[in-house]
């Protein structure tokens, strides 16, 4: 039987390498794109540094490609999709982890995510805009959105769902790690919200 406790891990600088290279890019012409010091982009690819889920949307955006790229495997499509509790891919962050409930199936209807922030995590200075809507459920800890001048405070049982043409921003200001189930449901196909619901300030 497998070890529950350790979920298999996604290799995010193996990842980020092959995505790179498939482009043609070399470390310097991806730090130059992104923003990304060469060195940091470096220690990443070679496992050395765990990158934050800001750093890594960086380079997802300048490889112009969605931050679940990082979970994609070779395995062919499905269309079911069933994950143990413990056993889903994971891909950890410098501040948390994220967690891709629908591996192997297409994700034209949504991306659900399992997302673990630990406190002071946030998504950053940049309001958050994109179509659809956006599903927010508080599994442990609390977890903040604002949207527009509002802001909700979320406990473990509750949640916020909302048209997400409406600029919003998250983070943990709590004072213990927060899990959450975040889905994602872009109204245009061609929109990848997760780029900029992991936008960098």
């Amino acid at each position: 039987m497998n070890d529950i406790s350790s979920p298999p891990s996604v290799d995010v600088g193996a990842r980020l390498r092959t995505l790179r290279t498939q482009r043609g890019l070399s470390l310097r012409a991806l730090s130059e794109k992104s923003g990304l010091n060469v060195n940091t982009l470096s220690l990443i690819e070679n496992g050395k540094t765990s990158p934050s889920v800001s750093t890594l949307q960086q380079a997802a955006a300048a490889l112009q490609v969605p931050l679940t790229a990082f979970f994609a495997s070779d395995a062919p499509p499905q269309n079911i999709v069933f994950q143990k509790a413990g056993q889903r891919q994971r891909a950890l962050f410098a501040h948390g982890m994220l967690e891709d409930m629908g591996a192997g199936m297409a994700s034209h209807w949504g991306q659900p995510l399992r997302v673990t922030l630990e406190p002071g995590a946030d998504s950053g200075a940049t309001p958050i805009v994109h179509t659809g809507y956006e599903f927010v459920y508080c599994l442990e800890g609390c977890l903040t959105y604002q949207i527009e001048d509002q802001v909700y405070a979320l406990e473990a049982g509750d949640s916020l769902v909302f048209e997400a043409h409406l600029p919003h921003c998250w983070g943990n200001r709590g004072q213990v790690t927060s899990i959450s189930l975040l889905l994602l449901c872009p109204s245009d196909q061609k929109d990848h919200p997760t780029e900029r619901h992991f936008k960098p300030g």
